[in-house]
């Protein structure tokens, strides 16, 4: 407004020095566009540049040990050394470009006032205005002349913020969750009976990793999934949980379609447990009861004990309250395995996922596990992933993948009859298990 104003007060005080005022102004504008577009490029750069060195600072901390065990401290210096000259340049590069602007941009704002003195001269020296006049002039000018400079110092500095904005709008504007149906069924307390009607998905197009999958789990029953890495065990579970949407097919939950559930009601339901259980920052009460944040103290405890976790847990410093460190750091992986058991329990689902959850353990920690993990199955419908295949024996049937799809369905006992997939993955364990033995 004021930069309307002051332009209202030059006119009305001389309309030809007015007039040689605003003969800059297009350039100053053509100009001030193009340096935002031009540095726009610089602080994109640079913003790369800084991700690129932070994603790397992020890999060397997080994977420290294997930096130490490995001696490749010199190498991760060096990859360091080299994303922060990267970091530098890219700096470097702002800082030169952003000092040759302000003073373009100073002299085009410049130009003005020396036609006004130029020009204002002659027609004082000619008696057409009187030097007070002038001098008015240029006061006016001065208050015309400040705000058009701020606005072409935000040249320098626009750019960096839509950087920055554009890089938060893309992470605010990227596709969240699948959104909860407009109408969600309200799920009953479930039985836990589940269906896979031709269930087909693939993180990429045309690279299905489940083909054509069709199974019925009653309540209370324990599928046991098998087949090699990448065969697609993983991906059914997650499906189950919606973390991804199938492409093809149906999965129901006592008959009701797993897309029409809210994602908390459903996702209530489920209890999952990992072969590297995450534990949050925080007490090991803290870490039990995250599934069930009303839980009782006592609750706790109970949910510990039948986890085969209260006996370590008082054996810590102050109990319960023992903070466990970041990512749970301060336990061993038996023990963090046994808090996440003890959530699961204490969240109390009707169906499990099992994955991977005694592997990389010692006999005596497995064993445990396995007595805190029949504890938890019991009266719950459960899908269970295991590479050692000896863990998968009590199962009541065992869904064998290959590439995909279904390859094989039964008992232990009536798949090692066939003597097919599921046969030749045991014999291939029995074997990898005696070379071991041997060697240990």
């Amino acid at each position: 407004m004021l930069v309307f104003g002051m332009t209202a007060v030059l006119f009305y005080l001389n309309w030809e020095l007015a007039y040689l005022v605003m003969i800059p102004i297009p350039a100053i504008i053509f100009a001030s566009v193009k340096i935002k577009t031009y540095l726009t490029w610089f602080y994109g750069r640079s913003s790369d540049s800084w991700a690129t060195f932070f994603d790397r600072v992020n890999d060397a901390l997080a994977g420290i040990r294997v930096v130490k065990i490995f001696a490749q401290e010199e190498t991760q210096s060096a990859k360091m050394q080299m994303e922060n000259e990267k970091v530098f340049q890219a700096e470097r590069n702002i800082h030169v470009r952003s000092r040759t602007v302000r003073p373009l941009l100073a002299f085009l704002v410049s130009i003005g006032g020396l036609l006004v003195w130029w020009f204002g001269g002659q027609q004082v020296q000619n008696n057409e205005m009187t030097l007070g006049m002038l001098m008015a002039f240029f006061m006016y000018l001065a208050m015309f002349y400040g705000p058009v400079q701020q606005l072409t110092g935000m040249a320098d500095w626009i750019p960096e913020m839509m950087t920055a904005i554009t890089r938060t709008f893309e992470v605010i504007d990227s596709p969240p969750e699948e959104y909860d149906p407009r109408e969600p069924v309200t799920l009953p307390e479930i039985k836990g009976r589940i269906e896979l009607k031709d269930v087909s998905f693939g993180y990429v197009a045309h690279q299905p990793v489940l083909r054509n999958l069709n199974l019925t789990i009653e309540p209370g029953e324990m599928i046991g999934l098998v087949g090699h890495s990448g065969a697609g065990k993983s991906t059914l579970v997650k499906l189950l949980c919606r973390f991804y949407d199938i492409k093809q097919g149906q999965i129901l939950i006592d008959g009701i379609d797993i897309r029409q559930i809210s994602l908390t009601e459903l996702r209530s339901q489920i209890g999952y447990v990992e072969q590297d259980p995450f534990l949050f920052s925080g007490s090991v009460a803290d870490n039990i009861r995250f599934g069930n944040q009303d839980a009782s103290k006592e609750k706790i405890i109970e949910a510990a004990i039948n986890a085969n976790a209260h006996e370590f847990v008082m054996k810590l410093t102050d109990g319960y309250d023992t903070h466990v460190g970041e990512r749970g750091g301060r336990l061993s992986g038996g023990e963090r395995q046994r808090i996440a058991i003890a959530r699961a329990i204490l969240h109390d689902p009707r169906i499990l996922i099992l994955d991977e959850p005694t592997s990389a353990l010692d006999l005596e920690t497995e064993k445990k596990i396995q007595e805190a993990l029949g504890r938890l199955m019991q009266g719950r419908t459960t899908f269970a992933i295991a590479h050692r295949l000896s863990t998968l024996r009590d199962a009541d049937r065992l869904l064998v993948l290959k590439d995909g799809a279904p390859v094989e369905l039964g008992t232990h006992e009536e798949l090692t009859a066939l003597q097919g997939e599921y046969y030749r993955l045991v014999k291939l364990h029995s074997n990898v298990s005696s070379i071991v033995g041997v060697m240990g």
